[in-house]
């Protein structure tokens, strides 16, 4: 008997040997089903390969060899009600839920008809809102951790009392998928993890085809068995299902219903290992001749399941070869039709590119997000950090849906010890007190993993939530580059709008901290504010940050909310506690000194840097105004545009280096649309191209200071 977290294998097919008996737990009704997916699948993939070749089809990659164990997947899931992460190959999944030839051929042909994506992503790329396939993308494995992320999504709306409200029901499974060189993914590996600590009711299916693109498998990792090397976790709960026979139907059946029952009980999450094959080359692109022999290739073919499972039919009486020819002739009627229909259908208009990569419903940048004139009174005892921490129990207490996650986050993860002691809340207490107001099932502490945080975050969006998630430093954000730049922020655009991920991702920022050196004070915001469809937020003051934050929190699109740590606990920001309606509108930029003689746009921590310089230049006649952004991505053009034609000479200022830097972008536009407006050149102040020292008199010569911007004011006001 196999008890939960144990190894099971399946028999393997030995090449040319007849496939088993026909599972009793199978109708022959439901065998030949599985027949016709898989042969189904096979024709598309054909006819597309022929489109390709009338460069009907731009771009063709295939799922053959991979038909069987699909088919008995799609057969034993249920469309609308569980959630499927997939990648390419995942024809004959897609199909077998519902996704159909028609569709599938609208991608082939990139219609704006395609239901994955309007024509915006390559074909094979699935995403069907109502049978919950989610957008797939290119990049393998980002993946996994949000399908942990849907399937955590169950757990916290149980524990919110949130699943009618939500839709979400206490049985689904999600099922994600890959190929075996995938697994060579460290988000692979973070997402086993998460899925068996939370004890998620997650299926991985890995379709081993032996190969990514020319490299097999066991140059991927040890022993070339990614099943083997998860035997750790079987203690744990993780159900691991090895060596099945993938291309055996009625095998991949009985294997896959092990997995999906395990999960759907809520017994943890399931690992199958399906051995495929890939006998047409990996893409178009691809010749699988120039790496794998003929006799290699030969033996994948004598296991091919059109072949075999159809051999298997009729060997046992469910159809005679006469009606194997019908239901071939119905299948290849069906996609020669889905075919004509496709190539007839609209394709994108022109200029529709610009659509949904921001949401379209709210606009952050409207007025219905400014009420900043409501606090008359700018100054105040609050600090920025405290603004940050009140906004969040504000806004937690309106929108039970917020989840707040992240490294050393929560008070304490062991709530047995929060009667005697204070509780953790953040390194900088931004998030103290949040769990012992409103509980660990919505505050709590994620593994120290970035891109685990961030993909997590996406799936919970995804199924309606709404994380406001931690990354503790910027310096660390670059594990979760993946999720942050080929995910998160491109999720409602390639989905042309099908899909979401509202989400807000706080991050410490900067410098100044004396003895922060290289890896506490980096900047970098420019990387983000060149990835269409992310908002990027930078407040300097206490009041800034409570409006922005909130607007942040309130909106429909992913944001970064980079906040200066220097500036956490300064008393030149300090501001009044702001009610729970006040908000900053995105793009909006705040006009922080008068000035008639040179303006300086900047942010963050260089403002007041630029103040203090502004009042010693004011001594000598010198009088600056000064606009803080704010707001990076989108920014206040028409403030800039005033100022400058305000005062004809500008300086643009930060606190990132110098070269290739966020101020590089708002000083060329200036040159070229408000040229004739200007009296002198444009300058740009901002830290030296190299890292930041630990030493503090190295740092303070790496990073703008006042008498820096002093000196760039004398020089511009001279010429």
């Amino acid at each position: 008997m196999n008890r939960p977290g144990s190894s099971i294998s399946t028999r393997p097919v030995t090449p040319s040997a007849p496939l088993g008996m026909p599972s009793e737990a199978l109708t022959r009704e439901q065998r030949i089903a599985l027949f016709r997916t898989i042969y189904a699948a096979r024709r598309i993939d054909d006819k597309e390969i022929v489109g390709k070749r009338q460069n009907k089809v731009f771009f063709q990659i295939n799922g053959v060899g991979h038909e069987a164990v699909q088919a008995a997947a799609a057969m034993l899931m249920r469309p609308g009600y569980d959630w499927f992460f997939f990648y390419y190959r995942d024809r004959a999944l897609s199909y077998g839920l519902g996704y159909t030839a028609h569709q599938m051929f609208l991608g082939s042909v990139g219609s704006a008809d395609d239901p994955s994506s309007g024509g915006r992503q390559m074909p094979s790329h699935w995403g069907e809102k109502s049978l919950n396939i989610f957008t797939t993308s290119s990049p393998t494995g980002s993946q996994f951790l949000q399908a942990v992320g849907a399937a955590e999504a169950i757990l916290r709306a149980e524990g919110c009392n949130l699943q009618n409200e939500m839709g979400i029901h206490s049985d689904e499974v999600v099922l994600t998928t890959s190929g075996d060189g995938t697994c060579s993914q460290g988000e692979f590996w973070e997402a086993i993890s998460n899925a068996v600590n939370l004890k998620l009711p997650v299926v991985f299916l890995v379709e081993d085809n032996g190969y990514a693109i020319s490299v097999p498998t066991e140059v991927q990792y040890p022993g070339g068995n990614i099943a083997a090397l998860l035997k750790g976790y079987e203690p744990h709960g993780l159900l691991i299902v090895d060596d099945v026979d993938g291309c055996d139907p009625l095998a991949s059946y009985d294997a896959m219903k092990l997995a999906i029952d395990h999960a759907r009980a809520r017994k943890g999450p399931a690992l199958v290992r399906a051995k495929v094959i890939r006998p047409y080359s990996h893409s178009l692109s691809d010749d699988e001749g120039l790496y794998k022999s003929s006799n290699q290739r030969h033996e994948e073919g004598l296991r091919d399941p059109v072949v075999t499972f159809a051999k298997t039919l009729v060997d046992f009486g469910d159809v005679s070869q006469g009606d194997l020819e019908q239901i071939k002739a119905e299948i290849q009627m069906e996609i020669d039709l889905a075919w004509e229909a496709a190539e007839q259908a609209p394709v994108p208009a022109s200029g529709s590119y610009l659509q949904h990569l921001y949401s379209e419903e709210v606009d952050p940048c409207s007025k219905a997000f400014d009420t900043e004139s409501s606090i008359e009174e700018k100054t105040g005892t609050k600090t920025l950090i405290d603004s940050v921490n009140h906004v969040m129990k504000l806004e937690m207490a309106r929108n039970n849906r917020i989840l707040v996650f992240g490294e050393d986050v929560a008070d304490a993860s062991r709530a047995e010890v929060l009667g005697e002691v204070k509780g953790k809340g953040g390194v900088f207490k931004a998030t103290h007190g949040l769990q012992k107001a409103f509980g660990a099932n919505r505050v709590y502490n994620s593994p120290l993993a970035e891109a685990s945080i961030v993909g997590r975050a996406i799936g919970l969006a995804t199924r309606g939530f709404k994380p406001v998630v931690e990354i503790q430093f910027f310096d660390y954000i670059w594990p979760a580059m993946q999720q942050l730049r080929d995910e998160l922020p491109n999720i409602r655009w390639r989905s042309n709008g099908a899909f979401k991920c509202p989400m807000v991702i706080r991050v410490p920022i900067a410098g100044y901290l004396m003895g922060g050196a290289t890896y506490h004070s980096q900047c970098g915001e420019s990387t983000f504010t060149h990835i269409p469809g992310l908002r990027v937020i930078y407040p300097s003051t206490a009041l800034d940050a409570a409006g922005l934050l909130r607007t942040a929190i309130r909106c429909d699109d992913p944001v970064l909310f980079l906040e200066p740590k220097h500036l956490y606990r300064q008393t030149h920001n300090k501001g009044p506690e702001a009610h729970e309606d006040f908000m900053i509108p995105f793009g909006k930029a705040r006009t922080v000194r008068e000035g008639k003689d040179l303006s300086v746009i900047t942010y963050g921590c260089t403002v007041y840097r630029a103040v203090q310089a502004a009042r010693e230049a004011e001594k000598e006649g010198i009088h600056v105004e000064i606009i803080d952004l704010r707001s990076l991505n989108p920014y206040d053009w028409a403030a800039i545009a005033k100022t400058v034609k305000k005062t004809h000479r500008v300086i643009v200022a930060h606190e990132d280096t110098l070269s290739w830097g966020y101020g590089a972008e708002i000083a060329a536009r200036i040159a070229d649309e408000l040229f004739f407006d200007l009296d002198a050149p444009v300058r740009r102040v901002a830290a030296k191209d190299t890292w930041v020292p630990y030493y503090p008199h190295l740092e303070d010569e790496v990073l703008p200071q006042a008498s820096d911007f002093l000196d760039a004011y004398r020089k511009l006001v001279a010429i």
